[in-house]
């Protein structure tokens, strides 16, 4: 290919974006979402859903696996401590995924590529701010390459 064709497709391809992997719960912060996207609340198109029944549904591994197969971010989001429909459930999912993050900034991962926030049925603006914050966090981050062999790509800046 000729330069002047390789400068052309630079400059007519889409800026990156993001590939962010959501775990929602069922009965709140995936109703939130909804809500946001039912009073046409805008923000960035960039999360891809999983509906989970409860947050702590959310097995570590399957954040791992989300890495692993392209994502360049993760979010996990459930209902308020104290308010989850089963009880106690966010509090199993929080004790996790504290440890998945120590875990995670332990291995060098930039701790913006994976977030925890609790989003109730009722918070719309909530859901957009969040994921608007995610989104721009991920572009500063730039893009996510999962390397069998330990690269290092994807590691907070002065990461050995």
């Amino acid at each position: 290919m000729a330069e002047e064709e390789k400068q052309s497709v630079r400059e007519t391809a889409a800026p990156w974006e993001p590939n962010v992997v959501g775990f929602l719960c069922n009965w709140c912060s995936y109703a939130g979402a909804d809500l946001a996207g039912t009073s046409r609340i805008p923000y960035a198109c960039n999360v891809r859903v999983i509906r989970v029944p409860c947050s702590s549904r959310v097995d570590p591994l399957m954040i791992l696996r989300a890495f692993r197969e392209g994502a360049d971010g993760v979010l996990v989001s459930g209902c308020h401590p104290g308010d989850c429909h089963y009880i106690e459930g966010n509090y199993y999912a929080r004790r996790k995924l504290i440890a998945l993050k120590q875990l995670l900034d332990h291995v060098g991962l930039d701790p913006r590529r994976f977030r925890v926030s609790w989003v109730s049925a009722s918070e719309g603006r909530k859901w957009a701010k969040v994921v608007e914050t995610v989104t721009r966090d991920l572009l500063e981050a730039g893009p996510f390459h999962y390397e069998e062999n330990g690269d290092d790509q994807g590691r907070a800046p002065g990461r050995g």
